[in-house]
């Protein structure tokens, strides 16, 4: 049976199709010029690049490609950090009718000469020399390559050992001989405008995966374009131009969702000032911004340490902290709230969350959340706290929005209402389907794949599981691979225990298991830092290292009362009866997390599969317990 297909309403924005990307900047440089448009991070500081200048940039670096000998459609790859330059050369690579092939910096050896040798890039942008020396060794091995352009040049060391086929030169060179071009040909640019379609390849951003080698999606000017100017004409009180909204951008613009939202704020003329994780919350504070984008994580450790000061803090600054935490924690963002309530939110927020705001910089309108689930409860949380927090979902398969919460329309635990102008479904089995003019054109080199994914009818199977309510918002209950079913028959979705876990500041990172057993386990990565302050508290020896204080038991009962407030409300079968805490932590850099920061779950059952197996090999040698009804227990 077809199941009901939803769009977006009227209300929630416009359907714009029809849109090269280059458009965006010129009409932005047209209707909103901006000194400060995209600003690059110098030491403590940042240089504004104005739209004129950025523009300027990316046209002569769009000659200066043509002036390497590429011809439109070669592909040119990205290694490069996520900032004005990467800016530069993406836009330039647009206006010259040319695919780029952004290139995680977080990507193992193999993965980044995969990718370069799988897309046939002829050029290589990197931010410096310090980045390329990262993949020196790789450069026999790509045969494609011709030449590498350096966004900063400066520094000195031992000489670069390069293949004789690769040329090497700074990116201001490539825009001298760019410059020469425009000069001697004033209507060469006017003419590659032209040339450029709606429908043509843009970019191949090669999915991180949790599985296997990445794969190309290819990604044309339209599907972009419209998912960005579409979603953000859903944001009806986003002000542009100079004396608009001021964003802080720390996301990898190798990422869809960070790359389309880029768009999305150049071409609303927006203030974007460059960041990165671990200068945030300095910056912050400088930038003061009123918009911008996370992933759930972050979210969760802002609120892991807000938690954690409830462990640092004595006397009435205590008592207050946790009478804030669970008023927030009560209340629910659309319900209509009495007038005890809301005198008691009035008083927490002039105590306790205005605080709260000022670490984000004071001015924060709205929070953009994508990229994984986000728990229901920290919407309402920071909600009460007068910080909205919009969640959205899609794929990079989809440009990546799907669906998103809207301001004055959201509602927390769901990822809101699809954009105007697609569709969506969901299968018989819950899939949720998605067809529109956001859909891929397909995986690069690979038919077989993309038939796979996109059916006869051009519906899109994201592989995510979810429910739609009547009135069109989209709610993701699971990933299609991640649910799992135990001996007993019952299906388990892990993501509603590992989020209840990871919220708590003594846990970093939790995976539920229990594929064909008969009760689900989990493997808990303690915050090392909250772990060394509990054993502080507890009068251990914090300085003995992590693999011994997990042994500790009186440790091992603190991560016990954790488990047993993750399990309440869930369903008995779906309850952790057993847990290892393992004094490793999962990164990237150790191929457990994926570059968006997702869990490569495949990985880490092979990594810890000898800790799985003891703790149902000791479970089966409990005898004294039914394994159906085992409470749940500390090993």
């Amino acid at each position: 049976m077809v199941q009901d297909i939803f769009s977006g309403k009227a209300e929630t924005g416009t359907a714009i199709l029809g849109r090269m990307l280059p458009s965006l900047l010129y009409e932005a440089h047209r209707n909103y010029p901006n000194d400060n448009a995209l600003n690059q991070p110098v030491g403590d500081e940042w240089e504004a690049f104005s739209l004129e200048r950025f523009k300027q940039a990316s046209e002569e670096s769009a000659m200066g490609l043509l002036d390497l000998g590429l011809q439109r459609g070669d592909r040119v790859a990205l290694f490069m950090e996520s900032d004005v330059y990467f800016c530069i050369a993406d836009m330039g690579c647009l206006i010259a009718g040319l695919v780029d092939v952004p290139v995680y910096l977080t990507y193992a050896q193999e993965s980044i000469q995969y990718v370069l040798n799988h897309s046939g890039a002829r050029v290589l942008f990197t931010s410096s020399l310090a980045h390329l020396r990262k993949i020196e060794s790789l450069l026999p091995r790509l045969p494609h390559l011709q030449c590498i352009v350096v966004a900063e040049m400066e520094e000195s060391g031992e000489p670069l050992v390069v293949p004789t086929h690769i040329e090497i030169q700074s990116l201001d060179r490539m825009r001298e001989k760019g410059r020469s071009r425009l000069e001697a040909d004033h209507k060469a640019l006017g003419g590659l405008l032209e040339a450029i379609n709606p429908h043509d390849l843009a970019t191949i951003i090669y999915t991180s995966g949790t599985t296997g080698q990445p794969k190309g999606v290819m990604l044309s000017h339209e599907n972009i374009s419209y998912n960005a100017l579409t979603a953000f004409s859903g944001m009806s009180d986003y002000r542009p131009g100079a004396g608009g909204e001021v964003v802080i951008s720390f996301l990898p613009l190798t990422h869809v969702f960070a790359r389309s939202l880029h768009y999305g704020f150049l071409a609303y003329g927006s203030s974007v000032y460059f960041s990165k994780p671990e200068t945030l919350s300095r910056d912050l504070g400088m930038v003061r911004p009123t918009i911008f984008a996370s992933v759930p994580r972050v979210l969760e450790k802002v609120y892991t340490r807000i938690r954690e000061k409830t462990t640092q803090l004595t006397g009435i600054k205590r008592f207050l902290l946790v009478w804030a935490l669970r008023l927030a924690a009560s209340y629910r963002i659309g319900e209509p709230i009495g007038g005890w309530r809301r005198l008691q939110l009035k008083a927490a927020d002039r105590l306790v969350f205005k605080k709260w705001r000022a670490a984000l910089g004071g001015r924060v309108k709205y929070i953009i959340s994508g990229g994984a689930a986000l728990s229901a409860d920290l919407t309402n949380i920071f909600g009460a706290a007068g910080v909205t927090i919009l969640q959205g979902y899609g794929l990079t398969e989809t440009s990546p929005v799907i669906a998103f919460n809207r301001p004055g329309r959201n509602r927390p635990g769901t990822v809101g209402e699809p954009l105007p102008g697609l569709e969506i479904r969901t299968a018989s089995d819950g899939e949720i389907l998605t067809r529109g003019p956001h859909v891929m054109k397909g995986y690069f080199k690979d038919e077989f794949m993309t038939r796979e994914v996109i059916d006869t009818e051009g519906w899109l199977h994201t592989g995510d599981i979810g429910e739609i309510s009547p009135d069109g918002y989209l709610r993701i209950t699971d990933r299609k691979k991640d649910l799992f079913k135990l001996s007993t028959g019952k299906y388990v979705i892990p993501q509603v225990l590992e989020s209840r876990l990871v919220m708590e500041p003594l846990v970093e990172q939790a995976v539920i298991v229990g594929t064909d057993h008969k009760f689900c386990a989990a493997l808990l990565f303690p915050e090392q830092d909250a772990l060394k302050a509990l054993a502080r508290s507890l009068d251990l020896d914090a300085g003995e290292g992590v693999g011994a204080l997990v042994c500790r038991p009186e440790i091992k009962a603190r991560y016990q009362e954790l488990i047993e407030r993750a399990n309440e409300g869930i369903d008995p079968w779906s309850t952790i009866k057993r847990f290892r805490l393992i004094p490793d932590q999962v990164t990237i850099e150790s191929g457990l997390l994926t570059p968006t920061m997702k869990l490569r779950r495949a990985q880490l059952r092979t990594r810890y599969a000898a800790e799985i197996e003891a703790m149902y090999a000791e479970a089966d040698n409990d005898t004294g317990h039914d394994m159906a009804d085992l409470a749940p227990s500390v090993h």
